[in-house]
C-alpha cells in the first residue's frame, strides 16, 4: 500500500474531499438563496395582485360585508387571483374580519391579527411568513399541503379603509426556484473546482519528481561525502598502524630483549622495563584511538573483537572489564554496526563521567532480538535531569534505535551505577 502515500495520490485524494466539501456547501447555500430568490418572487407578485388587480376591484360594501359586493368581487377578479402557485386569497380588515376569501366559508369570521399582520396593514410594506396550519383560520388551508407560504401586503377599500390583501403560495414554487439555482449554479462551481484539479495534478506530479530527483541528488551526495571522510579516516588510521603502531611494538621488543641481557645493571633493567611498560601502554592507548577514528569491519574481525578493542583504555585504567559476546552471527550488518555505535557511545561515556571499577559489556541473543548491556559500578547520573554533557549521544541514538524497531533504556541514580540496555531485531 506504499502508492497511498504518494503526493499525486494524496493530492488528488485532497482534491476529491474539497470537491465533495464543496459541493455540500455549494448546495446548501445555493437552496438558501433560492429560497429566498422565490420568496422575494412571491412578495412581488403578491404586490401585482394586490394593487394591480385586487385593489381596482375592490367594490363599495365589501368591508361592511356587503353580500352583492363580495359576489361581484368574487365574479370579477377571482380567476385572475388564483394564478400560478396562489392556493388561496384573504382579505382582512383591521379588526380581524376577514372580509373577502376563495373559501366563502371564512367571509365574515373575525380572527385576531399578529403584530407582523398589523405592521404590514399600518405600514403599507409586504411581508412572507410560513402558514401556521393550526390555526383555526387556517383550516381549511390544511387540504392544500404541509408547506404553505402566506404573503400579505396593504391594499385600501374605496371607503378609504385599509384591508391586508394575503396571498397563500405552496412550496412548489420554492422547490422549483430552488432547482433551478441549483441547475445553473452547482455545476459551473463543481467543474471549475475539477478542471482546476485535473490542471494542477501535472504540476504536482511534476514538482514530487523533481523533490524526489532533489533528495536522490543531496542522498548521493551525503553519501559521497560519508565515503570521503570514511576513506580518509581509514587513511590516517592505516598510516598510523603500519607506521607509529609498528614502531611502539618493534621499540616494545627491542627493549624487552635488552632487559635479559645478564650485562646489565639492575638499575638499568629497572628503567628499561619501566620504559618497555609505557611503550605498551602508549600502544593500546593508540589502537583505542584507531577504534575510534575509524571503526572496525565488524563481521571480519567479529563484534567480540571490536568490543575488546573499545574497552580497552578501561582496562589500561585498571578498570575490570568483562566481555561477553555471542548470538550475533545471524544478526544483520546494520544491526551489529548499530549494536557497535551504541556499545561505542556506552562505552565513551564510562571513560569520560563513570568513574567506574568495573564494567561488563554483554550482547546476547534472546529469540528474534539483540540485546546489549553496558553495566558499570561508577557514580551514576538522573536521567530525568538534564545529565552530563556526554550522555546527549546516546539520546541522540535513541532515534536509530526506534527507527530501527528497537528500543533503548538507560536506568541510573546518582551514586548507584548505570545499565543501559538496548533491543533491535536480528534481521
Amino acid at each position: 500500500m506504499r502508492w497511498l502515500t504518494h503526493p499525486v495520490v494524496q493530492f488528488l485524494a485532497a482534491g476529491v474531499v474539497v470537491l465533495v466539501l464543496v459541493g455540500i456547501a455549494t448546495s446548501w447555500l445555493s437552496r438558501d438563496a433560492a429560497d429566498e430568490e422565490a420568496i422575494d418572487d412571491a412578495r412581488t407578485l403578491t404586490q401585482v395582485l394586490a394593487r394591480s388587480v385586487a385593489q381596482p376591484a375592490v367594490p363599495r360594501g365589501l368591508v361592511d360585508g356587503d353580500p352583492a359586493a363580495i359576489d361581484r368581487l368574487d365574479r370579477q377578479v377571482l380567476d385572475r387571483l388564483l394564478v400560478g402557485d396562489v392556493r388561496r386569497i384573504k382579505m382582512w380588515r383591521a379588526d380581524g374580519t376577514i372580509v373577502y376569501s376563495d373559501r366563502t366559508e371564512l367571509i365574515g369570521s373575525r380572527y385576531p391579527l399578529d403584530d407582523e399582520e398589523l405592521e404590514a396593514l399600518r405600514e403599507g410594506h409586504t411581508d412572507a411568513e410560513l402558514s401556521d396550519l393550526s390555526k383555526p383560520e387556517n383550516r381549511f388551508d390544511r387540504e392544500l399541503g404541509p408547506d404553505l407560504l402566506e404573503v400579505y401586503t396593504q391594499i385600501w377599500s374605496p371607503e378609504g379603509e385599509p384591508l391586508l390583501f394575503e396571498a397563500y403560495f405552496t412550496a412548489g414554487q420554492i422547490g422549483r426556484q430552488r432547482e433551478a439555482v441549483l441547475a445553473r449554479f452547482l455545476p459551473i462551481t463543481l467543474g471549475s473546482l475539477l478542471v482546476l484539479l485535473v490542471l494542477t495534478t501535472p504540476l504536482v506530479l511534476l514538482l514530487t519528481r523533481r523533490v524526489a530527483r532533489g533528495a536522490r541528488v543531496r542522498e548521493e551526495l551525503l553519501q559521497a561525502a560519508v565515503r570521503s571522510s570514511d576513506a580518509e579516516r581509514l587513511r590516517i588510521a592505516r598510516d598510523l598502524h603500519d607506521g607509529v603502531v609498528q614502531d611502539l611494538a618493534g621499540s616494545s621488543y627491542a627493549l624487552s630483549t635488552l632487559t635479559t641481557s645478564p650485562t646489565l645493571e639492575p638499575q638499568v633493567r629497572e628503567d628499561l622495563d619501566e620504559v618497555s611498560r609505557a611503550l605498551r601502554t602508549s600502544m593500546r592507548s593508540l589502537r583505542s584511538l584507531l577504534v575510534e577514528i575509524y571503526p572496525p569491519d565488524l563481521h571480519t574481525g567479529g563484534l567480540a573483537a571490536a568490543l575488546h578493542d573499545l574497552t580497552a583504555p578501561l582496562t589500561a585504567a585498571g578498570v575490570a572489564v568483562d566481555v561477553d559476546v555471542s548470538g550475533d552471527e545471524e544478526a544483520g550488518d546494520a544491526t551489529v554496526a548499530l549494536t557497535w555505535r551504541v556499545a561505542q557511545e556506552a562505552v565513551r561515556n564510562v571513560v569520560h563521567h563513570a568513574a567506574a571499577t568495573r564494567v561488563s559489556v554483554t550482547v546476547r541473543r534472546e529469540g528474534e532480538t539483540l540485546v546489549l548491556e553496558v553495566v558499570d559500578d561508577g557514580r551514576g547520573f538522573d536521567p530525568g535531569a538534564a545529565g552530563p554533557e556526554g550522555h546527549f549521544g546516546l539520546r541522540n541514538l535513541t532515534g536509530l534505535v526506534r527507527e530501527s524497531g528497537g528500543t533503548l533504556e538507560v536506568e541510573s541514580v546518582p551514586g548507584g551505577g548505570t545499565t543501559l540496555r538496548m533491543e533491535v531485531p536480528v534481521g
